[in-house]
């Protein structure tokens, strides 16, 4: 109650809420509660908001679709922070500004009624713009790497722009997993019909039909150059491999799957999965996945 009604006596405008369920906002579908949502309705009071946090020492997580992440095993005595109102869309020629809170389905829908494609290989990725970004998702074909030319941040409670080269995206990471929050971001297309659009969107869900259904996190580790991690862990016989209600997807082996487990038994089955991979290859995976940490 304490930190709730501190955040609203500094941002009486804000929408906050008590409670927040990671088992129900999360695709992995397990997880305590947080102690507040906030769910800033400008990219101004979400810059504030970042550095009032920071400046406060609470504890806060900023989460998108929720798709890619592993809950803490328990409450979080925080703030679960939500980009979901900056969902503004413009088209600009070639390009299109989307806010971070603009889902992967809205962004490639408006596109295509734009005549913009390139987008389409993010087609059926569990994603806010945001999240995107941050995590530089994509497949072998596109990452959000490939066609961002900008993107509006937080940093130091004022909105900054950062150019691409300023975002230092790597294999499944940029600037944006060190505490910078993504607000909006420019991203660079080319024209193109929209039934052509379609039909390369089509194909690409079509391909992700393949993937292991119910409770996961999407792929949990980055694949090493060169290298599959779901082969690696494939060829060290883990697949079916289950630590309470987490197990190793017999479909795909960079899948853990959750039935009725916690948060524990998903982190216990990552490292076991880390340590049989190391001791029988050599090879280190690094987790594609971002933590929520405990508080």
């Amino acid at each position: 109650m304490e930190l709730f009604t501190r955040l609203r006596q500094r941002f009486p405008q804000l929408v906050c809420l008590q409670g927040f369920s990671f088992s129900r906002h999360t695709s992995i579908g397990c997880g305590g509660e947080g102690a507040v949502e906030a769910r800033p309705e400008s990219a101004r009071e979400a810059a504030e908001l970042f550095a009032w946090l920071k400046g406060e020492g609470i504890p806060h997580f900023l989460l998108g679709a929720g798709a890619n992440v592993l809950p803490p095993d328990g409450d979080y005595d925080g703030v679960i922070v939500r980009l979901c109102r900056l969902r503004g869309l413009d088209c600009r020629g070639e390009h299109i500004v989307a806010g971070a809170g603009v889902t992967g389905g809205a962004l490639l829908a408006f596109a295509q009624a734009h005549g913009v494609g390139g987008f389409s290989p993010f087609s059926g990725i569990p994603m806010t713009v945001g999240g995107g970004v941050a995590m530089n998702a994509g497949v072998r074909e596109l990452h959000f790497s490939d066609v961002v030319t900008g993107v509006l941040a937080a940093v130091g409670g004022r909105t900054v722009y950062l150019d691409r080269a300023a975002c230092c995206f790597a294999e499944k990471s940029s600037l944006f997993q060190e505490g910078i929050a993504v607000l909006a971001v420019r991203i660079a297309g080319r024209p193109s019909a929209p039934e052509d659009i379609a039909r390369a969107s089509c194909y690409f869900r079509s391909r992700r039909a393949s993937l292991p259904k119910g409770r996961s996190m999407g792929c949990v580790f980055v694949n090493p150059t060169g290298m599959s991690a779901g082969a690696l862990i494939e060829g060290c016989g883990l697949k079916g491999t289950r630590v309470g209600g987490a197990f190793v997807s017999e479909r795909h082996a960079n899948f853990i799957l959750c039935e009725g487990g916690t948060p524990a038994d998903v982190a216990s089955l990552i490292s076991l999965i880390k340590e049989r991979v190391k001791e029988r290859t050599g090879v280190i995976l690094r987790e594609e996945i971002r933590r929520i940490p405990q508080t």
